[in-house]
């Protein structure tokens, strides 16, 4: 049996390959590798795909590439490793950051490895997944002591690349790069993005800096999972529980050290506490979610952060029209990872956390802990960012809780978009005036989905005839019909049709008449509610002002929707970075009205000469500002 081993840092730097050093603006990092100081790391020199039992982390080198070059940098998030990029020679400053943020040098005091874990994926077991595509570079000290992990992604093949060869596309790099980004500037916890780099090997990596290291998530505890009783799967670290006594101590004295000092006499009480910590910390970052209608995708338990962190974005999406079992991800085939699931997934991951954990805690204890406090956690933070979503900032009601639920419903019922609803709903007046209630109906129906955009969200999918051998299945055999395909699918198929069918009758101004009765409805109720807040008050003007204040601070202007993403992804990969920059930049501030931003595509015209025909026709068949709902060719894209 292999003896743990907490192997003692050693100077970074590959025998061959990236080259080592950063003496420019860069050489300023000072690296402190705690992790790997503190874990075990696989004694193995073998790059190549392989179980790697007995460590939480591999050695790797990056592989080089061929001509590295700056896409775009996070001037934010570079900063708080008290970095700034010399101003006086600029394309100097991007140049040595494309050599080392692409990996084709290495920073001087940077180790980089690999980190191992397992996961429960679509929510079967897995076993060995590990950072296929990711590299651990070290650990990076802030100007003001703070620890930030620095990682590469896309970096080269490592012992857990499987059947793949450790890259990551331009298309998939530039959105985790950007949504990163607007996540944390949306005030959401996570990971953040620095750079993003791509080269003339048609491969890009960003480099992701994260206030607590991302390398440790809940998959990070499943690598002792003995063999599943489905999957027949188990983790490469079974009976080991010297190792997760080891995590369990490096993971809490590092990012939970308030808990540590607490319970330093007792593991049991110590792990308990942070447990219960790391499920009010979820159960708060997927009420955040939800609030801004984002979509992880891919809510796997390799992808749930140890300390409460958005991380591993992927097919996410950031809901347009409102749809409670909205679906981002285009493999998520049964929906288990849609909208209106994720708040009890986040608390089924929790669970297998829960497991991974034992015997360290008992599962009596962490079950009991679940259920007490997530849902009662969730719904608090929840409610408590809808209050001011809603300007609600004086009271606090029992109904207030049914009149958010009835907004989304109506919000449904209408095809209302979720994040210009919402942003609207700040300048609308409690005065009864009915012209100026006419006008905001005038304002808000144009967020409604029109006739043509329903017809694509409920156009049949399935085949006329597989629909209907599938219906005679369920009927004569039903245990065959479980096993190829789901009642939930079929009736979801049947309302489309439904739907689709009803829609052939409806005109442009029946839909309009219908959605302003509904928001009409709902519009009064909001009266009442807000009235509610001024009875408490002597000042009707402060009041008014303060809850537009909080409302234009809670509910965004901007956000990363797919079609902005694809806009700026086209034309990268066009040899053109000047949109994602202009994007990223947006992002940093996505509560306030954007000044001298162009609109996401201007006039062929003024894009020169130069672009490819393929360039000038993606140019011209969008002209939209930044905050419009997507235009009807977005509803053609799919992430997965």
């Amino acid at each position: 049996m292999q003896q743990p081993a907490a192997l003692p840092a050693r100077p970074g730097g590959p025998e061959g390959g990236a080259q080592a050093g950063g003496g420019g603006w860069l050489g300023a990092l000072r690296f402190d590798n705690l992790a790997l100081r503190s874990l075990p790391v696989d004694a193995s020199e073998d790059g190549g795909p392989r179980a790697v039992p007995g460590a939480c982390f591999s050695r790797v080198r990056p592989s080089p590439l061929q001509n590295p070059r700056l896409v775009a940098m996070s001037l934010p998030a570079l900063a708080l490793l008290g970095l700034e990029a010399p101003a006086a020679d600029r394309e100097a400053a991007e140049a040595e950051a494309a050599l080392y943020f692409s990996g084709n040098g290495l920073l001087a005091g940077s180790e980089p490895a690999a980190h191992c874990y397992c996961g429960h994926q679509f929510g079967s077991f897995a076993g060995q997944l590990g950072d296929g595509a990711a590299m651990y570079l070290g650990e990076v000290l802030g100007p003001r002591g703070e620890r930030w992990e620095i990682q590469l992604k896309g970096a080269g093949l490592t012992p857990f690349s499987r059947q793949a060869d450790g890259r990551k596309v331009l298309r998939s790099s530039i959105r985790e790069f950007l949504c990163s980004e607007a996540m944390f500037h949306l005030g959401i916890p996570t990971t953040r993005a620095g750079t993003c780099v791509t080269s003339d090997s048609k491969v890009v990596r960003d480099i992701f800096y994260d206030g607590n290291p991302k390398s440790e998530r809940f998959g990070s505890f499943e690598i002792f999972k003995p063999t599943d009783e489905y999957t027949g799967r188990k983790g490469p670290s079974v009976n080991r529980n010297d190792i997760r006594i080891q995590m369990l101590d490096y993971v809490i004295s590092t990012f939970y050290p308030e808990i540590q000092e607490a319970y330093s006499d007792n593991t049991i009480q110590r792990n308990a506490a942070f447990f219960k910590e790391i499920t009010k910390r979820t159960a708060r970052l997927v009420a955040e979610w939800q609030c801004v209608g984002f979509c992880h995708g891919v809510l796997n338990t390799d992808n749930m952060s140890i300390v409460g962190l958005t991380i591993d974005y992927g097919p996410f999406g950031f809901m347009d029209r409102y749809d409670p079992e909205h679906i981002c991800n285009g493999s998520d085939n049964t929906g288990r990872y849609a909208y209106n699931k994720q708040p009890e997934i986040c608390k089924w991951n929790l669970g297998k956390l829960a497991e991974a954990l034992v015997p360290e805690l008992p599962l009596e204890i962490s079950e009991l802990i679940l259920e007490e406090e997530y849902d009662a956690e969730f719904e608090k933070h929840y409610l408590q960012k809808m209050r001011k979503k809603l300007g609600l900032i004086q009271l606090e009601l029992e109904e207030d809780s049914k009149l958010v639920s009835e907004l989304l419903e109506t919000m449904h019922l209408t095809g209302g978009d979720f994040t210009n609803t919402f942003y609207l709903l700040s300048s609308f007046s409690i005065d009864s005036d009915p012209s100026k209630l006419e006008d905001f109906l005038e304002k808000l129906t144009s967020q409604c989905a029109s006739v043509e955009e329903l017809k694509v969200a409920f156009k049949p999918q399935m085949d006329p005839r597989q629909l209907s051998m599938m219906l005679m299945l369920a009927q004569s055999n039903p245990q065959l019909f479980a096993l190829i395909g789901t009642k939930a699918n079929i009736n979801k198929e049947l309302e489309r049709i439904e739907q689709f069918s009803k829609l052939q009758q409806l005109t442009a101004a029946d839909l309009l008449s219908r959605n302003k009765r509904q928001w009409k409805e709902w519009l009064e109720k909001y009266r009442v509610r807000l009235q509610k807040e001024i009875e408490s008050i002597s000042d009707a003007d402060t009041w008014n002002t303060d809850r537009v204040k909080v409302m234009n601070s809670n509910n965004p202007k901007y956000i990363l929707r797919n079609y902005i993403a694809q806009n700026a992804i086209e034309a990268a990969e066009n040899g053109d970075f000047s949109e994602v920059r202009n994007v990223l930049k947006l992002l940093e501030n996505p509560f306030q009205e954007a000044e001298d931003f162009r609109e996401v595509q201007e006039d062929a015209e003024e894009e020169g000469a130069t672009a490819t025909a393929a360039a000038c026709a993606q140019e011209t068949r969008s002209r939209l500002p930044y905050c419009s709902k997507p235009p009807l060719w977005a509803s053609e894209l799919c992430v997965t």
